[in-house]
């Protein structure tokens, strides 16, 4: 029976090997680890900002101003008791429910005007899509401030002022450029097998639509209501504009209630609910991440 026998050479072979394969270990780990180091204190101070945030929200209106660091010494919720109630006859409720009515309407409008506009241009030829699809990309250029007055007074001949209604028929007629030509990008990388097939059943255009696209469309759509949802939370001036009753005010508009023309006024509660403004953003977000980035990644990839 023959039995294995290793010389001196194989062996030395064998311990070069093992040693250079522990090494390639240490080395990957040592990477990896100042990669993670690196991202984790790049991460820290883009996050500071919203820790501090939330920490000073704790604090006293005093020790905002005296204490530089994230903890507060002697944690208080009299900032959220006092900002939630505002100045005014209105409570914060009010102003989220007043967001709430301007973001639903506004984000169901969005996903379904662009979805339809980004299905014509994605799936139809006709006379003019050329140029009405270069007109839709120079929308992308033109700023939104040249666009206010023209819309100020069209809304105003309207009898449309002092409502929500500026701020909703836009979303309803594919306003916002940016997501129409997104999910077009998106719908260029999906097969039309299966949307011939049910052409071949039987199924008319807004069938094919509504069953086989728009559930292929998922990723895309979340990240136009994510979109969405964040911007007209954090929108300012498009309620400043049209809004003239506080009764009517977002959450936008309510954080610059609480502060005064004065110097005296409490910072703690506008940190407060500058939290509270920011909690809905960064659930819904995270929430919705894996999507969110599934949406973006695959509407730039073109098939």
């Amino acid at each position: 029976m023959s039995q294995l026998v290793l010389t001196p050479e194989k062996s030395h072979n064998d311990v070069e090997a093992a040693r250079f394969i522990a090494a390639e270990r240490r080395r990957h780990k040592l990477n990896a680890g100042f990669r993670y180091f690196l991202l984790a204190a790049v991460g820290l101070v883009m996050l500071y900002p919203l820790i501090w945030l939330i920490g000073a929200s704790f604090k006293t209106n005093a020790e905002i101003f005296t204490s530089p660091g994230f903890i507060p010494r002697n944690p208080t919720a009299q900032g959220y008791i006092d900002g939630w109630r505002t100045s005014t006859p209105y409570t914060f409720a009010t102003f989220f429910w007043n967001t709430f009515l301007i973001i639903a309407p506004k984000v169901i409008f969005t996903v379904i005007s662009c979805t339809a506009v980004a299905y014509g241009f994605a799936r139809f030829d006709f006379p003019g899509k050329k140029i009405l699809f270069a007109t839709l990309i120079g929308t992308l250029l033109l700023p939104n401030v040249v666009t206010r007055i023209p819309q100020y007074l069209l809304f105003r001949d309207l009898g449309w002022l002092d409502s929500f209604l500026p701020l909703w028929v836009p979303s309803a007629f594919a306003g916002d450029a940016f997501f129409v030509f997104m999910l077009i990008q998106f719908l260029r990388a999906i097969p039309r097998d299966m949307e011939e097939a049910a052409r071949v059943d039987g199924a008319n255009t807004w069938q094919t639509l509504i069953f086989i696209v728009v559930p292929l469309l998922t990723p895309a759509l979340l990240s136009v209501a994510l979109f969405q949802f964040m911007w007209t939370m954090n929108d300012f001036l498009g309620p400043l504009i049209y809004i003239s009753s506080v009764d009517k005010y977002p959450v936008s508009l309510a954080l610059k209630l609480s502060i005064d023309t004065t110097e005296a006024f409490e910072w703690n509660r506008i940190l407060a609910m500058s939290v509270l403004a920011l909690a809905p953003s960064l659930v819904v977000f995270f929430l919705a991440q894996k999507y969110f980035i599934e949406g973006i990644s695959s509407g730039g990839v073109k098939g």
